[in-house]
């Protein structure tokens, strides 16, 4: 009979015991009591009812998970006639491509109550909903253009959508990352899709090289007709100088000449010859006329010989 009591006794220690959760430094826990959530403990100890009355998920909130949807490079049954994963493009053309996400609980009181109740349905709900949106992505593109930058635009354009079919289907979760894990044609025709793309990223590359070229003799005639400009201004301001010197030199000789002429009448006479002595002596020194000064008489010069130029 003791023996007995002694066994009930252990057994009710037992079963209140279970009512004691340990909550992990990175967890967060649900309690459910009779199905309604009556706590989210954080780190600790929990204590409540035991099992059968209360129900504690604990939940690692920090942990990251990772979710691979669609193409496996490897390990693909070849009998398959449309392996997951691929699809078709905007031109009919067929692509495997793989999508890698990273998600994580959300820390929010509705986020822990909505994973909890729908835990076991997180990945086959975000693998739907990201084999619909990629499926969506590539039919609106021809498949040189998904090839070329779908490594870059793809998980861009996912990541501006899929959060709001998460929330709509109250997962619980957050996004952290979407990338392409693959993205290729067929075995079949890869071969000819990496050629095409070496052909153009060889036409890609003179096009570049094309308009860095263009580029340079742009910039070489830009400074040419800089500098013709300057060289040309420069011209202008130096010939408005000598323009503007000789005439302020004529107009000082102008006043001197009308201030000689009233005390001299002969003085225009007298710049007459100075000028034809200029003139003279430079038609000498070009070899064009030789003046004789052995043969100056009374009245000024009578013989100029006039000579063939110098060779």
């Amino acid at each position: 009979m003791n023996r007995l009591v002694v066994l009930l006794l252990a057994l009710v220690a037992l079963y209140l015991l279970t009512g004691l959760a340990q909550v992990g430094p990175e967890e967060r826990a649900v309690v459910r009591r009779f199905g309604e959530v009556v706590a989210r403990p954080g780190p600790g100890l929990w204590i409540g009812f035991p099992w059968g009355i209360d129900r504690v998920d604990r939940v690692p909130v920090r942990t990251a998970r990772q979710l691979r949807i669609g193409y496996e490079p490897e390990g693909q049954d070849i009998a398959l006639t449309s392996p997951p994963g691929q699809m078709l493009t905007g031109d009919q053309n067929l692509v495997n491509v793989q999508i890698v996400l990273d998600y994580a609980v959300g820390e929010s009181d509705s986020d822990l109550d909505d994973y909890v109740l729908q835990r076991n349905q997180v990945d086959a709900v975000l693998a739907r909903e990201v084999e619909s949106l990629t499926g969506e992505w590539l039919a609106g593109r021809p498949v040189d253009e998904v090839l070329l930058t779908g490594n870059a635009a793809l998980p861009a354009w996912l990541a501006a959508r899929l959060p709001d079919r998460v929330a709509a289907n109250r997962l619980g979760v957050r996004l952290q990352r979407v990338s392409v894990g693959s993205l290729s044609a067929p075995e079949e025709v890869r071969a000819s899709f990496e050629a095409v793309n070496a052909a153009q990223t060889g036409i890609r590359t003179r096009e570049h090289q094309a308009r860095q070229d263009a580029d340079q003799r742009r910039r070489t005639a830009e400074a040419d007709r800089y500098r013709m400009e300057q060289e040309a201004a420069a011209y202008r301001e130096e010939q408005l100088r000598l323009a503007s010197a000789d005439a302020s030199a004529f107009r000082d000789r102008l006043e001197q000449y009308r201030r000689m002429k009233a005390n001299h009448a002969d003085v225009l006479t007298l710049f007459w010859w100075e000028e034809m002595g200029r003139t003279l002596a430079l038609m000498k020194s070009r070899g064009r006329i030789d003046v004789m000064d052995a043969y100056l008489g009374k009245d000024g010069l009578d013989i100029t010989q006039f000579v063939s130029p110098k060779k």
